[in-house]
């Protein structure tokens, strides 16, 4: 059972600097659960190493500490815990909700045709670790975007362990909001369609659901989504307290005009006694190509 706190996270990636949208993301989640008297906790999600770039999180350390998003408790980091999620994929692979699959990324479509669930495929061979799915439909209230229903079958038998060894995110985050004790995730629309998958996860495993928020993403002036992959620059800060106004009015929640002089800890103040997630209610995306 979850605790009865609100208890949420922030859980970047080290694959560079926090970039606005990013901070756009971390801020919401912070400020509802500062708004609601919660916990807000600090993950790195670091198991894709491949990706990961050498001085990553001592620069989202700076930027968040800069920023004013002061973590409670511990930090915590993916790669402390293989493990955990290695004890449960052997208990998934005994009761055979899981399967070895041999098939290349080439091979494979958008929804996995199952080709190697039904087939002996040996251990020491390379390979990744898929779990059976069905069709069931999965429905959950999303706080912003209402009702969300989605058939598993759309998003097919998918892998928890890469062929590479790496442990999925699907998989991953579901045991890591349980370890932390989140039962409110905020984060970007971008995730919302792997949400019916974690929570298929969490069925399987007997863990509760945490309540779900995806807030709006940040888009440029073109319509293109704000991340690394499009090298979206790394948050300027020179000025905190401008980038800190500018997210606010990007969030929709109205800072009035002499705010933007503030001191950080002010605009954070009166952030959190103002703050207003309903403003952000059926948007997906925002334009900060004129910020």
């Amino acid at each position: 059972m979850f605790p009865a706190r609100y208890t949420s996270r922030f859980a970047p990636s080290p694959t560079g600097h926090l970039h606005l949208g990013s901070v756009y993301a971390a801020l919401a989640s912070f400020l509802d659960a500062r708004t609601n008297h919660g916990l807000w906790q600090l993950r790195f999600d670091d198991l894709d190493t491949p990706r990961n770039v050498a001085g990553s999180i001592d620069s989202i350390l700076k930027t968040l500490e800069i920023l004013g998003l002061h973590w409670d408790n511990a930090i915590d980091y993916q790669s402390q815990h293989l493990d955990e999620y290695h004890a449960v994929l052997n208990d998934l692979m005994t009761q055979e909700k899981i399967y070895r699959c041999g098939c290349s990324r080439k091979n494979v479509s958008s929804i996995y045709a199952q080709t190697c669930r039904n087939q002996h495929f040996p251990a020491e061979n390379p390979h990744a670790l898929r779990l059976k799915t069905d069709s069931r439909q999965i429905i959950f209230n999303d706080d912003l975007q209402g009702k969300i229903s989605q058939n598993l079958a759309e998003c097919g038998d998918f892998i928890l362990k890469r062929k590479d060894n790496i442990i999925a995110y699907q998989f991953a985050v579901v045991l890591d909001d349980m370890r932390q004790n989140v039962n409110h995730v905020v984060r970007g629309m971008d995730l919302l369609n792997e949400t019916s998958k974690q929570i298929y996860l969490q069925h399987i495993l007997n863990l509760p659901t945490p309540n779900y928020c995806h807030v709006p993403i940040l888009v440029d002036s073109n319509g293109i989504k704000l991340s690394k992959t499009t090298l979206a620059a790394a948050v300027d800060l020179s000025k905190p307290n401008r980038v800190l106004f500018q997210l606010l009015e990007l969030l929709k929640q109205k800072p009035f005009r002499e705010l933007e002089h503030a001191t950080v800890s002010e605009i954070l103040e009166w952030a959190i006694q103002h703050w207003t997630i309903s403003n952000l209610k059926m948007i997906t995306k925002i334009d900060c190509g004129k910020f």
